[in-house]
Parts: C-alpha cells; sequence; structure tokens
C-alpha cells in the first residue's frame, strides 16, 4: 500500500533540484528517472494546487461557523425643506446626521447543512487525493515504459549489429567463393541481399533508439540523457520460473489475492466509492432545505451625529432571526434529482469495479503469459545459438550453403529479439499490476506474485 514516503514524493517539488546532478551524471538507474519524471510532471503539479485549494475550502468552512462580525457606517444630508424648498444653508440645520455601528450574527440553527457540507468538502478533497494518486502511478508507468523502451531498443541494436557483422562475413566468405567458382551467382546475391537487409534493420534499429532517448528526456526533463543502468534480469529468475509453470489454480487464487488488495488500495475504485459516498450527502443536504433556519443578531451601542444635536450614541440590541421556506415544489424536485444522482453514483460504482476486474484479469494474464514467453524465447535462444555454430562452421567447410547460414542467422536473431521483447514485457506487465494495486514497493508485489503474501 501507498506510504507516507510516497504521498510525500506525489505533491514535492524538490526533486527539481536534482535535475542539474543528474544532468552531469555518467549514469542514471529507473529509481532515478522515475523521481525526475514525478518531479517534471506538471499533472501532479496541478493537483497539488487543487489539494491546496481543497484545504482552504475547508478553512473557509470552518470560519462560516464562526460569528459574523461586521461594522457599519451611514451618512445623510437634508438638502429640501418640508415644501420642497432648497435649504439655503444645509451645514446651519438639523440636516445632517451620521451614524456608527457594529453587529455581531451568529446561525444558531441550520438544520444539519453545516455537519453536511463539512462532510461534502471532506469527500472533495479526499477524491482529488485519490486523482493525483492514480496520476502519480500514471506518472511512473510512463517512467518505467520509457525506461524500458530505450533499453529494449539499445538491446535491438545490439542484436541488429551482431546480425549485420554475421552477414558481413558471410558476404565475405561467399565473394571468395564466388571469385574462385564455388558458388553461383545466386548464392552469391542472396549474401548480398541479406547483407543489404541487416545494415537496413540496423538504420531502422538506430532511429528507434534515438526515439526512445528523446521520449525518456521529455519525460525527465535532461537536455542530455546518460547511459542508462542496465536491468538484472537474474533478480527476477525465480518469479519468472514460478510463473512461466504456474497452475490454472494458483492463477485463481493469485487473482483473489490480488483483487483484495484492489478492493482496498485502487485509486480509481476508491474514488468511485467516495462519489456515491458524496451523492449522499448531497441528498441528504437537499433533504434539509426543509428545516427552518434561526440567527441571532446583537448590535451594542453605537455613535451618532447630527447638526443640530451634536455627537450622541444610538441604542444597541438584541434579535433572533428565523427563516421557514415555503417554497415545497423547489425543494422536493431539488430532493429527486438527488435521488437520480445517487441511482447513477452506484451505477458507475458497479462499472468501475467490473471494468478493473477485466483490467486485473488482462493485467495478470498478460503476466503470467509474458513470463511463459520469457522461457521458451530462452530456450529457443539457446537452441538456435548451437544451430547456428553448427551451420557457420559447416559454411566454412563449404559443406553448407548460403541459403542454409541465412535461415540459421534469422532463426538466431529472431529468437534473440523475441527473447528482448518479451523480457521488457513482462516488466512492463509488472509495472501495470503495481500501479493497478498502488504499490511503490516492487518487493511487496513480488512477494504477492510469488504466493508468499498473505
Amino acid at each position: 500500500m501507498m506510504t507516507h514516503n510516497t504521498m510525500k514524493g506525489i505533491f514535492s517539488a524538490a526533486l527539481v533540484f536534482f535535475l542539474p546532478v543528474f544532468a552531469g551524471a555518467e549514469t542514471i538507474t529507473l529509481e532515478q528517472v522515475r523521481n525526475l519524471a514525478l518531479a517534471a510532471s506538471r499533472s501532479l503539479a496541478k493537483y497539488n494546487l487543487q489539494i491546496q485549494s481543497n484545504a482552504l475550502d475547508v478553512k473557509s468552512q470552518r470560519f462560516s461557523n464562526l460569528p459574523s462580525l461586521s461594522l457599519g457606517a451611514d451618512a445623510s444630508m437634508r438638502v429640501l425643506n418640508n415644501d420642497w424648498s432648497p435649504i439655503e444653508k444645509p451645514l446651519d440645520t438639523s440636516s445632517v446626521g451620521v451614524n456608527l455601528g457594529a453587529s455581531i450574527t451568529y446561525n444558531i440553527f441550520e438544520g444539519g447543512k453545516t455537519i453536511v457540507q463539512k462532510a461534502l468538502n471532506s469527500i472533495t478533497s479526499e477524491m482529488t487525493k485519490k486523482d493525483a494518486l492514480a496520476e502519480f502511478f500514471n506518472v511512473l508507468d510512463s517512467a518505467d515504459n520509457a525506461y524500458y523502451a530505450a533499453l529494449e531498443a539499445a538491446a535491438s541494436l545490439e542484436s541488429e549489429e551482431l546480425a549485420l557483422q554475421t552477414a558481413g562475413t558471410s558476404l565475405s566468405m561467399a565473394e571468395i567463393r564466388q571469385a574462385g567458382g564455388m558458388i553461383n551467382q545466386g548464392d552469391y546475391l542472396k549474401a548480398l541481399a541479406e547483407k543489404e537487409t541487416r545494415e537496413a534493420a540496423r538504420n531502422q534499429a538506430r532511429r528507434n533508439l534515438a526515439l526512445s532517448a528523446a521520449k525518456l528526456k521529455a519525460i525527465t526533463g535532461l537536455d542530455a540523457l546518460p547511459a542508462l543502468e542496465p536491468i538484472d534480469f537474474n533478480g527476477y529468475e525465480n518469479l519468472i520460473q514460478y510463473l512461466g509453470g504456474i497452475s490454472d489454480e494458483d492463477a485463481a487464487l493469485l487473482y483473489g489475492e490480488f483483487w483484495k488488495l484492489l478492493a482496498a488500495g485502487n485509486p480509481s475504485l476508491i474514488k468511485a466509492g467516495l462519489n456515491s459516498r458524496r451523492a449522499e450527502q448531497n441528498l441528504t443536504k437537499a433533504k434539509w432545505d426543509y428545516a427552518p433556519t434561526l440567527s441571532a443578531s446583537i448590535s451594542p451601542t453605537g455613535l451618532s451625529y447630527s447638526s443640530d444635536k451634536g455627537m450622541g450614541t444610538t441604542v444597541g440590541g438584541f434579535s433572533i432571526n428565523g427563516r421557514i421556506p415555503l417554497d415545497f415544489w423547489v425543494m422536493a424536485n431539488n430532493v429527486e434529482k438527488n435521488k437520480i444522482a445517487l441511482e447513477s453514483a452506484a451505477l458507475d460504482y458497479i462499472s468501475q469495479q467490473s471494468a478493473l476486474e477485466i483490467e486485473l484479469q488482462t493485467a495478470l494474464l498478460n503476466t503470467i503469459a509474458q513470463a511463459g514467453t520469457v522461457l521458451s524465447a530462452g530456450r529457443s535462444l539457446e537452441y538456435a545459438e548451437k544451430h547456428f555454430e553448427y551451420v557457420m562452421e559447416r559454411y566454412r567447410l563449404s559443406q553448407s550453403s548460403v541459403s542454409d547460414l541465412l535461415d540459421a542467422t534469422a532463426l538466431a536473431g529472431n529468437s534473440r529479439n523475441q527473447l528482448i521483447k518479451s523480457r521488457y514485457g513482462f516488466l512492463r506487465s509488472l509495472s501495470k499490476l503495481r500501479s493497478l494495486g498502488a504499490l511503490d514497493d516492487e518487493s511487496t508485489l513480488t512477494n504477492i506474485l510469488m504466493g508468499a503474501a498473505q
């Protein structure tokens, strides 16, 4: 579940000051990329402002429960006599007057609206925090995917460089044999075409790496991207072995464990529940509109001045005011609207729950499938490389054709690329599961997947 450190990381802008440090570093880790992405996220910054605004709303509601203080002043001057004739010297008569006063007003009874509004403000604040939490994991997913994409592109480029090197060796040997009349023109052209094809694939891999690096720089806010620290896949070996051979019964149990986690901590599902609570409070508030309201006012003794009597005082007083609403048709209509809103919120919660169930099933199946693919691709690459070495040796001895070597090269290359793709696909699936469960500790995620967490 979310820890205090994670929540602090969501709303803190202090990480921005790390940008110059990382920009001059020789290497950068996945954790550093995550921190930089969080610091550079404008969406998280907006949620931070919204949370501050919600806190001010709570304060405003608290202040509204306090007595209201006010000062007042009024001045008057009569410019006409009783017969509507102008006063020749207004300031010399009793036509000028000034009053100064103060009052204190307090709402005695509002039918529970204050309590309901306090609950509404609290729910709104909590919903914003859940939105921020969901966005927090969205940013982490983006950082992870960008980091993995860059490493995958680098591994793919390395694979294409190796294939190009093999194609170059094959072409060199074909040229010698073609010059000696040991192979026909068709086999030589095949070797030449393979060399050009591998070079084109290498150039495309370079482009993919440049694009992934550009995206990673955009996410982190770095002007220059240091070398990426590689992922140690040995640390995932036990998890991949377990998930790759998991039984249907254990997979079902795993789904149950994850669903408990999601029901308790998934931000989107919790927000849907909060939305239902808000609809309930709005309905309660609408019903309280039928209740009368009472307020009390105290006016202390004030000061007055008139041109004929000079300085004096005004008499203070105490009053209680009540209001009984009579427009029942308007209030009844508002109650019905809020009942409909409550039913709609309940349907939204059920829809969110169903969507989350499908999303969890998809993510788990994808994780299990990727683990199995990693295992099969690893075995395939082992066999393909041995087959390639066997064919290459026969090709050196002129016992295999150019086509045999090209086929062996393609098989080894495809197996290598499949292993690269499945490994990073597995990591992406883990990132997705982490976001669904709102987990910031990868060891907790691993324990759940391994069945060690109860």
